[in-house]
């Protein structure tokens, strides 16, 4: 018999200036076979982006150096087909809602984090 199909693993970056946050979402996406980038900087998560091979960025809106809305902008400038996925712990604005794929609340976040993902890797890759 041959093996199982396995999909591509797919490779995701968080950036978020709360350092449990980020070790939260590595550990919830590592479990559920996604490699993982992590950092605290939006500055090094943008040369992270432009560096790396990714699907996905999991992207806090408030943050001291930049906000979401201008690393999502970053971002969609120079990768536009990298996934953006913000991760809130308040509502995001309508500019900013335009720029990215969607919106996780970090109050929902064990029970939409991992199928919000799944679905917009699953839809980029049928596309």
């Amino acid at each position: 018999m041959g093996q199982a199909y396995r999909p591509p693993k797919r490779t995701i970056l968080c950036i978020d200036d709360d350092a449990a946050i980020l070790k939260y979402e590595k550990a919830l996406l590592e479990r559920s076979g996604y490699t993982v980038l992590t950092t605290a900087s939006p500055q090094q998560g943008l040369t992270l982006a432009m560096m790396s091979p990714l699907d996905a960025v999991i992207l806090d809106y408030q943050m001291p150096e930049m906000n979401g809305h201008e690393v999502a902008a970053v971002l969609k400038a120079h990768r536009p087909e990298i996934l953006i996925v913000m991760f809130s712990a308040s509502e995001i604005p309508e500019e900013t809602l335009k720029l990215i794929d969607a919106v996780v609340f970090k109050t929902d976040a064990i029970g939409q984090l991992i199928p919000t993902v799944a679905q917009l890797c699953k839809r980029a890759s049928a596309s």
